[in-house]
């Protein structure tokens, strides 16, 4: 079969690398070089380090929409085009050209968590399970007919990194699978229930900011859900302290929201508008992320201190 492959990140890659090892994948589509760094230095996505390993020819145009990037589609002539975290929107002229048209991995079990981010917002939401979805594309925002799903359950300590790398290699095999049934002229295919959707917004660096005054478990699920980036972050004597590890502790509601109520060797204690937040792991403006033990050796936390969401 031959397949145009569409992705950009690290969570891309597994799904193309098992689509080389059973297709011919005649070209891989994939955003544009980047600066990135204090160097500003131009760098390629996974993908494209990917694509190039395996000497397949890499395109990386600004827009898919153009129409001189959509004849060089037309030329390709694939049978199907695989999209996998691409970042552009594809337009109708390029989501009817392949034979079997564009089929999507998408990292939630729709018709929950449509948009950029449902890995993230499935940790911080509480879902208990997740997975991936493979459908067809069409010109809604992941609204296509779902094609299969592969289900996989949300740890009691699952971070958004963590379930990132576990739905990024759920996606590959279930893909093989329909290529297959449509090679073989099985096309299954089941159309979303709008009203069961919801919509997984980018994500931003604002977003962690920690409101005291929301409960512990609710806090506790958006440092889960924000770690590795942008991460949960509060204020310490004025300066950015990213939280990336803490516990609930239940029961404890006789002080203001974000005010230190205990500090141990290992842990300092924050109340919230509802219960309590044990914080295991952080990490100062500036400084390397350590546990609390170390950060305590060289910084003072006391009983009675506040945090707050708001740079002085």
């Amino acid at each position: 079969m031959r397949i145009v492959f569409m992705g950009t990140p690290d969570f891309s890659v597994p799904t193309l690398e098992c689509l080389i090892k059973e297709h011919d994948v005649v070209a891989v589509v994939t955003q544009p070089d980047r600066p990135k760094g204090r160097g500003k230095a131009m760098q390629s996505s996974p993908v494209k380090m990917t694509a190039l390993a395996h000497d397949i020819p890499v395109y990386q145009p600004a827009k898919v929409r153009e129409e001189s990037f959509v004849a060089v589609l037309k030329e390709l002539d694939p049978d199907v085009i695989v999209v996998v975290a691409f970042g552009q929107i594809l337009p109708e002229s390029i989501l009817s050209l392949p034979r079997w048209g564009c089929i999507n991995v998408h990292a939630s079990l729709l018709p929950r968590y449509r948009g950029a981010a449902p890995i993230q917002w499935a940790v911080i939401d509480g879902e208990k399970e997740t997975g991936v979805t493979i459908m067809y594309m069409d010109k809604g925002l992941d609204t296509g007919d779902m094609i299969a799903k592969a289900v996989v359950a949300i740890e009691e300590k699952e971070t958004g990194e963590s379930l990132h790398d576990k739905l990024s290699v759920l996606g590959g095999p279930l893909l093989l699978k329909v290529l297959d049934d449509l090679e073989n002229g099985i096309d299954t295919r089941e159309k979303q229930d709008d009203s069961l959707s919801c919509y997984a917004g980018m994500l931003t660096k604002d977003m962690g900011r920690i409101d005291w005054n929301k409960d512990a478990a609710s806090i506790e699920r958006l440092v889960r859900g924000l770690n590795s980036w942008p991460s949960a972050f509060t204020y310490y004597k004025n300066k950015t302290l990213k939280i990336w590890s803490a516990d609930v502790v239940p029961g404890l509601n006789e002080a203001i929201p974000g005010k230190v109520i205990a500090v141990d060797q290992d842990s300092f204690t924050v109340q919230t508008g509802q219960d309590a937040l044990r914080i295991r792991e952080v990490q100062l403006q500036g400084k390397k992320r350590m546990p609390v033990q170390a950060f305590l050796l060289g910084n003072s936390v006391e009983q009675g201190m506040v945090l707050i969401s708001e740079e002085n």
